[in-house]
Parts: structure tokens; sequence; C-alpha cells
């Protein structure tokens, strides 16, 4: 991200900060409306405050239509290893909120905090880390800056540009609640977010805040504070080559010689802790380096991986072997994807994700009792893992099993009532197939409020209300569509500060 402009770089387009351009997005999305928000007026800075429950609001608010962006990747298991890794570091922090973090397609090596305890990572980011401290000592650090309210107190400080991109992002989300936005608006949500952060460059007291804090967070989640270094090390390296990959995070987190030789003295004081890197750090990795391959056409995923599974050796290999068994199939290659799989799988580093590709095989070959089989004995060896749960779920369905999808999923969303909206929308769809209106609905109706779409929500509800003929349902019915419509109005209320 150019940090000296009003502008800001994804993948070779430029974006003005103070119009939301049009995108043209890649599949058809429904018409979901977002928070219902007023239309802000742009005014003097001094008057915006941001407290931390208008950052929840608004932080929601971006995140309900920034999933729209097709850059944003919707993927189970990438969100629930980065949000791990983020809550295992916020427990340590003081002040912090429980933060959510997702991840990006795009190249650059770059991190930005929003509102409310979101962190959007690039997927270059996780790329380009050569260890699963040099990763966290990114989000640590990221992590830091939001609980010090650096980000917040950083755009208050600003003069009209933050304000104005502030006020756009919010004229945006308020056309969507009324229905007057496009998509390719609320497409553009998360570059917004982005290009505020990039006009933040951090003061060199902000920075120093951030490290120390974020070294300590580091050492307490058992993570060696050094990858912080290193990772830090690498991004100036790169960008004093000018390689815009890494340019876009060094230009609102400088990283001066004096600033990394502090680094290195506070990492002395907090002292050193040997951390081995998860598997799953690898397999994220390499799933990320395929996600990204549309978009780097600087490098070709399938050849790098290629040759990182010919160098590396035990689970790297293992991992990079599963990325190009991933690549082969996004190319229809489904023989040479079943290959490398296979090839992988017979290094011995049984895992979640190598599995999960087993049943997407079996399932692109329309073997569905094949996938039914594989995603079950998948769930019970791996039981936490929600991209499991939810693949398990769509081959119950495939194979015309929605009762037993039904049951499945019913569980799933006991053991994830917050976490994994789209278990919500999968059991709606089995509940009307089996004919069930009212539970479909009702479904539906969590599924939108997880999403951030109260109006949507809200409409189920009445539409389960009208389709229940038991007098209790209806009173519980009731009573939830009020409820949500006094969240609607406290958030009304509380962005009505920017009118």
């Amino acid at each position: 991200m150019a940090h000296q402009s009003v502008s800001w770089r994804v993948h070779g387009r430029r974006v003005l900060a103070c119009a939301i351009l049009p995108v043209t997005l890649a599949i058809p999305v429904p018409p979901v409306q977002a928070q219902p928000v007023g239309l802000p007026r742009l005014g003097d800075t001094a008057s915006m405050r941001l407290s931390p429950r208008t950052e929840e609001v608004l932080g929601a608010a971006i995140m309900a239509d920034g999933r729209r962006d097709p850059d944003y990747i919707d993927d189970p298991a990438v969100s629930q290893y980065l949000t791990e890794m983020g809550r295992r570091l916020s427990m340590h922090v003081t002040g912090a909120p429980q933060v959510n973090v997702f991840a990006i397609r795009a190249p650059s090596i770059n991190a930005f905090a929003m509102p409310g305890g979101h962190i959007g990572v690039h997927s270059g980011l996780v790329v380009a880390a050569g260890s699963e401290a040099e990763l966290a000592g990114v989000l640590a650090h990221e992590i830091a800056h939001v609980a010090q309210r650096h980000v917040a107190r950083g755009i208050m400080a600003q003069e009209q540009s933050s304000a104005m991109m502030l006020g756009v992002m919010l004229a945006a989300i308020a056309a969507a609640a009324a229905g007057a936005g496009s998509l390719a608006q609320g497409a553009a949500m998360f570059g917004q977010a982005a290009a505020i952060n990039s006009q933040l460059s951090f003061s060199r007291d902000a920075e120093r805040e951030a490290d120390r804090i974020g070294l300590q967070t580091m050492h307490a989640a058992g993570y060696d504070p050094d990858g912080m270094a290193r990772m830090f090390s690498r991004l100036a390296q790169t960008a004093r080559f000018n390689e815009s990959t890494a340019a876009s995070y060094a230009s609102t987190h400088p990283l001066s010689i004096e600033r990394l030789s502090d680094l290195q003295n506070r990492i002395r004081q907090v002292g050193r802790k040997a951390s081995a890197d998860s598997d799953t750090f690898w397999f994220v990795r390499a799933r990320l380096r395929v996600a990204q391959g549309g978009y780097d056409r600087s490098s070709d995923p399938l050849a790098a991986l290629r040759a990182e599974a010919t160098e590396s050796s035990g689970v790297r290999k293992a991992a990079a072997l599963y990325g190009v068994a991933m690549a082969l199939q996004r190319r229809g290659d489904l023989e040479g994807a079943r290959r490398a799989l296979q090839e992988a799988q017979r290094l011995g580093h049984e895992h979640p994700m190598l599995a999960h590709l087993a049943v997407e095989l079996a399932m692109a070959e329309k073997q569905w009792q094949e996938a039914v089989k594989l995603s079950a004995d998948a769930v019970r060896a791996w039981p936490r893992d929600r991209a499991l749960a939810l693949i398990h779920a769509r081959a119950l369905q495939r194979a015309g099993d929605d009762r037993g999808a039904a049951e499945f999923l019913a569980k799933a969303i006991e053991q994830w009532p917050e976490a994994e909206p789209e278990l919500y929308r999968l059991a709606a769809e089995s509940r009307a197939r089996l004919g069930d209106g009212v539970a479909s609905a009702r479904l539906m109706a969590d599924y939108f409020v997880l999403i951030g779409a109260l109006p949507a929500a809200i409409g189920q509800l009445q539409q389960a209300r009208v389709l229940s003929r038991d007098f209790y349902e209806q009173s519980v019915f009731d009573a939830r569509i009020r409820e949500l419509q006094r969240r609607q109005e406290d958030e009304r209320a509380i962005l009505a500060q920017f009118r």
C-alpha cells in the first residue's frame, strides 16, 4: 500500500480512498442486507468518537459487507487456524477484545487491524513466513495495536483523509442497509478498511509499545519471540529493495535499524523460547499459496509447491504435496491430484486437511457413499475440525440423507454455536427438504444473525412465526423478533454520531 497517497493498490488495481469504484464479482451473491445505519455526513474529526462498543458495531458492519469481497477467503480450515492462533495470543494481552482473524487473497506481505478486534491477514504474509513463530509475531504485534487502541486513536488523530474514508465506508454500509447499495460497494469494504489502516503510520512510541507487548505475548503463549524479529528483518530487507510484497506493511510499521536493534534487545530481556511449528501451519501455508495463485502471476503455485516438496522432508514435504494435489484438483486433473495426495499420505503424517481433500476428490467423482464414509471416519478422528464437519454434512446431503445431515448438523451447531454460520445454512437446507419449514426459517434467521444481516434475520423469524401453529413457539419467535429489532435500533443509535 502506498502510504504517500490517498489510494492503495491491490493486485495491480488502483482504488481511490475517497470513492468506492465498481468491482465485478465472480459469483452471484443473494441480496442480503447488512447492518442498518444512518447515512453519515463528513464533518470535523473532533466530533467523532470510537468507543469500544462503537468499534464493535462498526467492525461487525464492515465484516458483514466485506464477506462479499471476492478476495475474502471463505475457508473454514484457514479461518479456524488463524483465529485460534489469534485468540491463543490475545488471551495474554490485557484489554484485547476477542479477536477474529480472517484471510484476504493477496500476494502482498501485509496484515491490518479493523475496529472490533477483526484482523485481516494477506495470504502472502502466511506464504512468506518461514516458521509459525514468524506469523505469530505479526499477529501478536497487530493484537497489541488493537489492545492499546492505536488504530482507533490514530483515526481520530488524522485530519480529513481518514475521516473521509471512514465516512465513505459508513455511507456504503448505510446504502446497503437501505437496499440502494450495489454489491460492488460491499465488495470494496475491506479495501476501505485497509486504506484507513494504511494512512495510520504508527508513531515510534506506538511501535515500541506494540513490540514490547507483542514479544511478551508471544512468550506467554508459547511462541519463540525471535520469530517477530526474523519476520520484521525479512520485511525490512525486501522493502529496502522496493519489493511491493513487503512495502505495504513496512509503510505503516516503519522498520528502522534502530527499531530492529531495540527489538533484539527486548528479546534478550524476555528470553528465547523453543517452539516447534504445528503441522497445521505448513498445511495452511500450502493451501493459501494455492488460493492466491490466480492473483500472483509472478509465480506458479504448482511449480513452487513441487520444488518445495522436492527440497523438503517430513511434514513440510507432506504439506507441499498436499498443495500440489489441491492445485491439480483446481485445474481439473483429478487423477494427478489423487496421485499427489497418495504420495503425501504415504509419508505418514496424518492430518485433517489430507482427509478433507480425499473427501473432496470422492465428491468430485460423485462417489457419494465413499465421501460419506471417508468424512465420517475423519470427523471421528478430528472432532474439533469445523471444515470436516461441514464437508461431512455436505456429503450426507449429496448422498440423499437429509435426515442424517440434519441430525449431525444439530450436534455440530451445539458444539460451535457461533463459530461457523454455514452450519446453520446447511441445516436449514436439509430441514426444508424434509418439509420442516418452521425449523428451516429459524435456522436461516440464526445464519443471518451470525453474518450480520439483521433485517434478513427478522424476516426469516416472521416467516417462521406465520408457519408455526404452536402458540408457545409463536411467543418465542415474537420475543426474538423484538430482541433483534431492539439490537438494530441500538446499533443505529450508536452510529448516529456519524450522521
